[in-house]
C-alpha cells in the first residue's frame, strides 16, 4: 500500500508542476487510476489513499470487480466498447470515454433509455490517424457532433484521444495541442447534448505534456500500480 500511495503522490505532484508550468490550476485536472488487470484488493488500497475515479478497459473486468470495490468510486470505461457489451455496463459506469461510431451511439442511447438514464460520454478522436487506435477522424467530427445532438439519452461531455506511444513525449505534444484547439472550438457550439467539460488525454508516458497542453483528465495505470503482469489476467 505504501508503494501505491507514494506513486499516487508522485503523479499528483507531477500534475501540479505541469499545471504551474502552464499557468493552470491543478484542481482542474482529474486523475483516473487505470485498473486493467489489477486485483480488487490493490484497487481498494488505491481508493483508500484518496483516488476517487477508476478506469477499466474491458467490460468483463468491470463486471467481475464492480460489487467487490469499496469506497464507491466513479467508474470510467476507457477502452474500446463493442455494441454487444453496452448492456452489461450501462447501469454501472459514470462516463464512457470511447464513443467512436454512430452504431455504438445508437446502442448506448437505446440501453440508457431502457433504464431511464442519460449516459455521459466522450467522443474518441483518432487525432494521429493511427491505424492501431480507435476513434473518429477529425474530418468526421462535425457530422458526428450533429448526429450526437439528436440522441435524448446521451450527453456528450467532451473529447478523448490516445496518441501513439513514443519514448520522447515531446513528439506527441502537437497532437495534444491540436486536441485542445478542437476542444476549445467546440465549446461555443450550440448543439443540444453537446458539452465540452472534459478533455481526456494523457497516460503514464505522456501525461505531463498532455496537462501542459490543456488536458483536464488523465488516465494513469503503470504510474500508479507499476508494470502489469498480464499472465494474471
Amino acid at each position: 500500500m505504501e508503494r501505491i500511495e507514494n506513486n499516487i503522490n508522485n503523479v499528483v505532484n507531477n500534475i501540479r508542476n505541469a499545471c504551474l508550468k502552464a499557468g493552470r490550476n491543478p484542481d482542474e485536472v482529474k486523475l483516473i487510476a487505470v485498473t486493467k488487470t489489477i486485483d480488487v484488493d490493490t484497487i481498494n488500497c488505491a481508493l483508500k489513499t484518496g483516488i476517487t475515479d477508476i478506469g477499466e478497459n474491458k467490460v468483463q473486468e468491470i463486471i467481475v470487480k464492480y460489487d467487490k470495490i469499496q469506497y464507491k468510486p466513479k467508474w470510467h470505461l476507457i477502452g474500446h466498447l463493442q455494441t454487444n457489451k453496452v448492456k452489461y455496463i450501462i447501469d454501472k459506469v459514470d462516463l464512457i470515454h470511447s464513443l467512436d461510431s454512430l452504431r455504438l451511439a445508437k446502442e448506448i442511447n437505446k440501453r440508457a433509455k431502457r433504464i431511464e438514464r442519460v449516459m455521459d460520454v466522450l467522443i474518441q478522436i483518432n487525432i494521429a490517424d493511427d491505424e492501431d487506435k480507435f476513434g473518429i477522424g477529425y474530418d468526421e467530427l462535425d457530422d458526428f457532433i450533429k448526429d450526437m445532438s439528436e440522441f435524448e439519452n446521451i450527453r456528450v461531455q467532451g473529447l478523448m484521444t490516445i496518441v501513439p506511444y513514443v519514448k520522447n513525449s515531446e513528439e506527441v505534444r502537437p497532437y495534444f495541442r491540436e486536441m485542445k484547439g478542437i476542444f476549445d472550438s467546440l465549446k461555443n457550439s450550440n448543439y443540444n447534448n453537446i458539452n465540452m467539460n472534459y478533455l481526456s488525454m494523457g497516460m503514464t508516458n505522456d501525461y505531463t505534456v498532455a496537462v501542459e497542453e490543456g488536458s483536464n483528465m488523465v488516465r494513469i495505470g503503470t504510474g500508479i500500480f507499476g508494470q502489469r503482469d498480464y499472465s494474471k489476467k
